[in-house]
């Protein structure tokens, strides 16, 4: 299975682009339909924030009001903090139930707002980001869901910024045009990247790698930065090291476009001890030598080498 992350700011559309996965197969999971189950009536998480924001975050059923927590919970850092260290744990270890439960052959479609903000953007396979401009989507909210201004602008200010959500996409969808527009660009994404990782991954088949040279482009470093967050995602205490290493380090120069990351471990055994957490994390092994363990990317629209090898012998 892989896993996919969809993201977007508050009234961006994500909804359009998980309706045209999920129709097209995605084992969906929605992070705002588990928000709401983790604090329904009755549940320690609704218990918490009563606690946390006090009783008149309630409606007169003893239902969470969702505006009234807003207003308490949006008005700065802490109580934002507050909030999230009440649900996020809930929300994941739920979001964890479902995942388990999953075909093992499934494109898992985990649909989260917050997911630049809580940091979790190394744990997916393909992180989506649908986007549009801070005022259409303020539009959208006020005049399509009859939010107070106010409020969706505290709420806007609050989540991450377009550059934030850049660094972590590895799918930018740009909704500035129709809903049909939009759904077509997601359609592209699962019939030319999703469905074919997802059967690489599943096969243990490396992409094609590019071997033309072009001119330096700035965004290597970013999508290096991003690589190496998902391989410690992926090895975690398994390494000593993570680093983006090869031509497309180097500023300036030019290279074809392959993303090498130089992973260092203890010895040699374990770099096979990571190979099938590699594997299954997108990067399948392509050869084995006395140096070194040389994993690949599966994902056809991300050319990344992994070089796993031993520590150089202490002098």
């Amino acid at each position: 299975m892989i896993r996919v992350g969809l993201t977007g700011g508050i009234g961006a559309g994500k909804s359009t682009v998980a309706k045209t996965f999920i129709e097209h197969g995605a084992y969906h999971v929605d992070a705002d339909r588990i928000a709401r189950e983790v604090v329904e009536p009755g549940t320690p998480g609704l218990a918490r924030l009563v606690e946390a924001f006090g009783a008149e975050i309630l409606d007169a059923d003893g239902a969470l009001d969702r505006p009234a927590l807003a207003a308490r919970a949006f008005v700065d850092d802490d109580s934002r903090k507050l909030l999230n260290s009440i649900t996020h744990p809930l929300i994941g270890a739920r979001t964890q139930e479902l995942t388990d439960a999953a075909p093992a052959d499934a494109i898992i479609l985990h649909d989260v707002p917050l997911l630049v903000e809580g940091n979790m953007a190394p744990f997916y396979h393909v992180v989506a980001v649908v986007h549009a401009d801070a005022d259409v989507r303020l539009d959208r909210l006020v005049n399509l869901r009859g939010m107070a201004p106010e409020d969706a602008r505290s709420r806007i200010a609050a989540q991450a910024t377009d550059d934030q959500r850049r660094d972590v996409a590895d799918v930018w969808l740009d909704n500035s045009g129709t809903p049909d527009e939009l759904a077509a660009q997601a359609l592209r994404v699962w019939n030319e990247r999703l469905i074919p990782l997802r059967d690489n991954v599943a096969g243990r088949v490396c992409a094609e790698l590019p071997a033309q040279s072009q001119e330096y482009d700035p965004r290597w470093a970013v999508l290096g930065r991003r690589i190496v967050n998902r391989v410690w995602a992926l090895v975690g205490a398994g390494a000593t090291a993570v680093e983006h290493v090869g031509p497309t380090a180097a500023v300036g120069q030019s290279a074809p476009p392959v993303i090498d990351i130089r992973v260092t471990v203890a010895d040699l055994g374990s770099a096979d001890s990571l190979a099938d957490a590699l594997a299954d994390g997108g990067f399948p092994r392509l050869s084995s030598s006395e140096d070194e363990r040389l994993h690949v990317s599966a994902d056809p629209a991300r050319p990344v080498r992994v070089h796993v090898r031993p520590a150089a012998p202490s002098a």
